[in-house]
C-alpha cells in the first residue's frame, strides 16, 4: 500500500462515506471551491492504479468504488506514523499526545478503557 496525496485522500474519504459513485456524486460532496471534474476523474484514475478503487462500467460512465477499507488504510498510516516518528511505540505516541495536549487524567483513563473495550 502507498500513501495518499490529500487530494486522494478527500476523495478516498468521500468513496468510503457513499461507499461507491460515480464523478458527479464525488463532486456533489466536495466543499467550496469544488475542483474541476476532470481533476476529480483523473484523482480517481490514479486511485485505480494505486489499487485503492475499482470501477464498474455502465457504457462509457463509470461508478467507482473503494477496494481498500478506510480501517485498513488507517492502520497503514497509523504504522507509518508510529515508526517514522515514535520508534514504533505506541506508549510514546500517546505520551506526545497527551503532553502537547495537555490531557487530564479523565481524559488519558478513557483512553484505557476505550483500548480495552476494543
Amino acid at each position: 500500500m502507498r500513501e495518499l496525496t490529500r487530494a486522494e485522500e478527500q476523495v478516498m474519504q468521500i468513496l468510503w462515506s457513499i461507499e461507491k459513485g460515480f464523478v458527479k456524486d464525488l463532486l456533489e460532496k466536495m466543499t467550496e471551491p469544488k475542483p474541476a471534474y476532470n481533476t476529480v476523474s483523473t484523482i480517481i484514475r490514479i486511485l485505480e492504479r494505486k489499487g485503492f478503487v475499482d470501477h464498474k462500467a455502465y457504457g462509457k460512465s463509470h461508478e467507482y468504488y473503494p477496494i481498500i477499507s478506510k480501517d485498513a488504510y488507517r492502520t497503514f498510516t497509523i504504522d507509518n506514523l508510529l515508526k517514522g516518528y515514535f520508534d514504533g511505540s505506541v506508549a510514546s505516541l500517546l505520551a506526545f499526545y497527551a503532553k502537547d495536549n495537555s490531557l487530564s487524567e479523565n481524559e488519558l483513563n478513557e483512553i484505557v478503557e476505550t483500548a480495552k473495550a476494543e
